[in-house]
This record gives structure tokens, sequence and C-alpha cells, in this order.
């Protein structure tokens, strides 16, 4: 049939309008049961429920890891994913609560989740499963290659990393500069101001799109992050992926794959994409709540061996696009538990990033923020932002920093005598001045050029005191 609306004639009675328009949704109806998988779904049924998962009987002859399955039951249609496929059953987890479920609930496969974001994505919130969640209209799919079509870039075939940018965080700047395409890891406990470092992140201005990722954070917090400290200027270009503390385990782990799929998708546009996660840390516990489920063993303080597998996985989409495409330049929080800097998760994520910043809490309990410590981070693509000059002088900064702390002891114990040791002397007055120049908070102006605001504070405050 191909009688429509559009076909009407201005010549039309009301009467013929009417049968129109029937004519037109009968065919509508047609077109939708010609499909047979709308006529005919395989399925299985709940046989048994536990607080993080459920397992179904009669999809294992069709069921693929990762697929998504919808659960129908009282409380309605449910979805889930499978994480695990046996010989007779699988183990589904929900993106809701399992109380929702109920023995012998049908439940049906719905293949792989289809991510297809769309440039009007950019200013909106969405959660892990791509359903908006800021009150916007609905969100327009676009008609890409989905998540399953996408690969990760091969080594040969990714651009080479070379050209550098600034964040207009001055310590980052000077001491570990970062590149297009560089994934840089923030080291940091609970408490210690690794979210207001990332957002000021958020807001480089070298970027066309920026995605950010919120895995495990507090509710209350989320809204003030997007509106306060990103801002509606950077939130503009943003697109927000976001998976709450009290939402399921597969929801936060679905939330980072979700954002790196809107990533892909606009680098493979062209666009140089920033992609901020926060945090790595609580996706892998999201992970390891998941693979423990399944009946996984434990091998390192808790966390399975599946967990060590899994981030690599995901890490390694981030980076330089193939040749003519973008670039997705990540920045990573790693919340470190208790402190302990050789945690697994910590130990791991460092080993496959290009570089990692260290807050460090006694530098925020002194009042300096951002607490980098310039002495335990380090950017391994800092040679190709760097100039030569920049290179020597950070050298001697580092130098000077170095023999700062190490004689902090001393000197307040009192055996430090000025004119003993000329260059602690020039340590001793300058590295103060150094600290000062690099405290930074998310109200002062980006700086767009770090080394010439060191300089200019590091002469006016030592002119100054000749002065006095």
């Amino acid at each position: 049939m191909t009688t429509g609306p559009s076909l009407l004639r201005a010549s039309e009675s009301p009467a013929d309008t009417g049968r129109t328009d029937r004519l037109a949704a009968l065919e509508r109806v047609c077109r939708r049961f010609d499909d047979p998988q709308v006529l005919l779904s395989r399925g299985g049924r709940i046989a048994e429920i536990s607080p993080t998962h459920y397992r179904v009987r009669g999809l294992s002859g069709i069921a693929r890891l990762g697929d998504i399955v919808e659960q129908r039951g009282k409380a309605g249609a449910r979805r889930g994913e499978i994480i695990k496929i046996g010989s007779d059953e699988v183990v589904v987890a929900p993106f809701e609560r399992s109380a929702d479920a109920g023995i012998g609930d049908a439940v049906f496969r719905r293949g792989p989740l289809a991510v297809a974001p769309h440039l009007s994505w950019r200013g909106r919130a969405i959660d892990a499963l791509t359903r908006a969640i800021d009150g916007g209209p609905p969100l327009i799919r676009s008609n890409a290659a989905g998540a399953a079509d996408r690969v990760t870039p091969g080594a040969l075939s990714r651009q080479r990393v070379g050209t550098g940018f600034l964040t207009g965080v001055r310590v980052i700047d000077i001491f570990t500069p970062l590149c297009f395409g560089q994934r840089l890891g923030i080291f940091a406990g609970s408490g210690v101001g690794k979210s207001t470092l990332l957002a000021m992140l958020a807001g480089a201005e070298a970027f066309d799109t920026v995605v950010v990722v919120l895995i495990g954070e507090r509710g209350r917090e989320v809204r003030e992050f997007l509106e306060d400290t990103i801002g509606a200027e950077s939130m503009a270009k943003t697109v927000a992926v976001v998976a709450t503390s009290d939402e399921s385990a597969m929801m936060r782990r679905r939330a980072p794959d979700t954002a790196m799929c809107v990533a892909e998708h606009f680098r493979d546009q062209g666009h140089r994409v920033l992609l901020v996660l926060d945090s790595i840390t609580r996706f892998a516990h999201a992970l390891r709540e998941v693979a423990t489920g399944t009946g996984e063993p434990p091998v390192a303080r808790g966390y399975p061996a599946s967990v060590f597998t899994d981030l690599p996985k995901l890490l390694e989409r981030a980076g330089p696009g193939a040749e003519g495409k973008g670039s997705i330049t990540a920045i990573i929080s790693v919340l470190v538990d208790g402190d302990d800097h050789n945690d697994p998760v910590a130990d791991s994520v460092r080993g496959i990033l290009d570089g990692h910043v260290v807050l460090d809490r006694a530098l925020a309990e002194q009042g300096r923020y951002p607490p980098v410590n310039p002495l335990s981070s380090i950017s391994r693509l800092a040679d190709k932002a760097w100039s030569a000059e920049q290179r020597m002088l950070v050298t001697k900064l580092k130098s000077m920093i170095a023999r700062f702390e190490d004689t902090r002891d001393i000197r307040l114990l009192g055996a430090y005598q000025s004119g003993a040791d000329a260059e602690l002397d020039v340590a001793v007055r300058q590295v103060p001045l150094i600290y000062e120049a690099l405290t930074q908070s998310p109200r002062d102006r980006a700086s767009a050029d770090p080394f010439a605001d060191l300089a200019r504070h590091l002469k006016g405050k030592l002119n100054g005191d000749q002065g006095d």
C-alpha cells in the first residue's frame, strides 16, 4: 500500500480524508508485523533469583555474552544483560532491582545494546542505557554504526601523538603537559580534590566535544558538578553519562562503555574529544560485583581476574584515531583505596595510561589547590609538549623542589643556616613562591601561558622582597 496523508488532493472530502488516514494506519500495522522478529520471539523463564542476578532457562541456544534481555513480570518490562551462558541456563544481571523479577517470568533476548549518538546529544545528560535524565526532549538517534560495529584502531593504524595543548591549569601544563590522544590518570584518595581538578580540566577550550562519565557519584552532587563546576559554557559541548552510587552494578559497569561509544562516534566524525571518567575505581568495583555474582574467584584483594582484563579493554579504546579521524584524550580519575597507591586497581591502571598525576592529601591539608605533587607526577608524552628551554626549566624546578622537600625536617629542627649551601638558599627562597604561583581554583582565570605566569609571579615577589 502507498496511500497516505501526503497523497491527499485538495479536492478530497473530509470522509475521504478519514478513510485515507485509516488506510495509512493499517499500512503501518502491516509493516510492523511483516518483521518475523515481531511475530515470533524466542525466550525463556526465570528459574532462580538472587539479589544481584537471576538465572533463565531456555535462552542458552541463542544467547550471546553482552546481549540485552527483557524480563516481563508484574512490575512491567525490565531489562538486563547476559553475563554468563551455561548449557541449560544463562545468568542475567538486571539494570534495575532483582526484586522486580519473579519465578517463571518470561525473558526475551533483544540483542546488543545499540548506542547511536547524535550531534544534538551535546549539552545533554543521559544514563548508561542512553536514556535522557535531564528532563529535556527525547534524544535523536543517528544512523551511524552501533557500538557492536566499532572496533579499536589497530596499533599500526593509529595516528601518532605529537601535538600538545594547554589545559589552563598551571601545575598540569608546567609539570605534566598533555597531548591530544593521551590518557592521563588522576590518582588520589577520597576528599582530596579529584572532582574539582577534573572539572577544571573539562573546561579546556582545545576540544570540540567533551564526554563526562560519572560512575558511582553521590546523587546530590551530579547537578552541582554539571551546572556549577563545569558551567553552562562548557556544558554546551559536553555529553554527560551518569550512573549514581545507588544504581545497580550493571548500570555502573555499562556507563563507561556507553560514554566510550559516544566519544568514538565523535572521534570518527573528526572531532578532538576529551573523555573525563570519574572514577575508574568505582567501575572496577562494579566489575568485581558482577563477576563474583557469577562465581568467579578473587585473585587480588577481592578482585577477580576478569577485572584486570576489562580495564585495558576499555582504556585502550581511547587515544588517537585512525588516519583521517579525530582523537580521544582521556583523563581518568583513580580513587586510591585507603591512600594506598599500590592498590591493585591503581597499580594496573598506572601501567596502562600515558602518565599519572598524584594528588597529595598533605598538600590539600596545607591549603594548596590543586594539591598536585609535582615530584610524584609524570607525563610520558611531556617531551612532545615541551620546548627544549621548557624541558630544562622544568628539570631545574623539580631539582629545586626536591632539595626543598628533602631538607624540610632539618629546617623544622632549626639546623639550617643561611649561607652554608647556596643551592639550598635559592630553594628556600623560591620554592614557596613557586607553590604560591601554582595555586589555582576553578574560579580563577585559565592560564594561557603558564611559564610566563610563573615568571611574572617570581619576578614580582622577588623584586618586592628586595625593595623591602
